[in-house]
C-alpha cells in the first residue's frame, strides 16, 4: 500500500513539475498540450486543487483529513483511468487498476465514516462526541 501511495505522490510531482511556468499570461490554446492523456491528467489535478480549495475547516482534524482526501482520492481515479484509456504498458495498466479499487473502496469508507462523524450544522456535535458526552 505504501508503495501505491509513493508512485501516486511521484506522478504528481512529476506532472506538476513539467507545468510550464510563465512570467506573462499566455493564451490557453498556448498552454494546451496536444497529447489528450496530458491534459486529461493536468484537468484532473485542478479539478482537484479546486475541490480541495473549496474544504471549509472544522475544529476535528479527522474531518478535516477526509474532506481533503476525498478529492485527492477521486483524482487518482480519474487519472488511473485516464491510464486505462491511454496507457500501452501492462505494468502501468495493472497499477492504474489496482489504483481504481482500492481508492473506490477508501472513498466509500470515507463516505460512511463522515455520515458518521460529521455534524449536519455547526452547532450539531457528531454522533459519536455526543453519546460519549452523554455518558458522563
Amino acid at each position: 500500500m505504501m508503495w501505491r501511495w509513493a508512485t501516486i505522490t511521484v506522478l504528481f510531482c512529476l506532472m506538476a513539475a513539467q507545468q510550464p511556468h510563465h512570467a506573462t499570461p499566455v493564451s490557453p490554446a498556448e498552454t494546451q498540450p496536444a497529447d489528450p492523456a496530458w491534459s486529461a491528467m493536468t484537468a484532473t489535478m485542478k479539478n482537484m486543487h479546486a475541490a480541495m480549495a473549496a474544504v471549509e475547516p472544522s475544529a476535528n482534524s479527522d474531518v478535516n483529513f477526509v474532506r481533503l482526501m476525498l478529492p485527492h482520492h477521486q483524482a487518482a481515479v480519474e487519472m488511473a483511468k485516464t491510464q486505462l484509456l491511454y496507457g500501452k504498458d501492462p505494468q502501468m495498466r495493472r497499477l492504474a487498476q489496482e489504483i481504481i479499487t482500492d481508492q473506490q473502496s477508501e472513498i466509500q469508507l470515507m463516505q460512511l465514516w463522515l455520515k458518521q462523524h460529521e455534524p449536519s450544522s455547526p452547532q450539531e456535535k457528531p454522533a459519536a462526541a455526543r453519546s460519549s458526552a452523554e455518558e458522563r
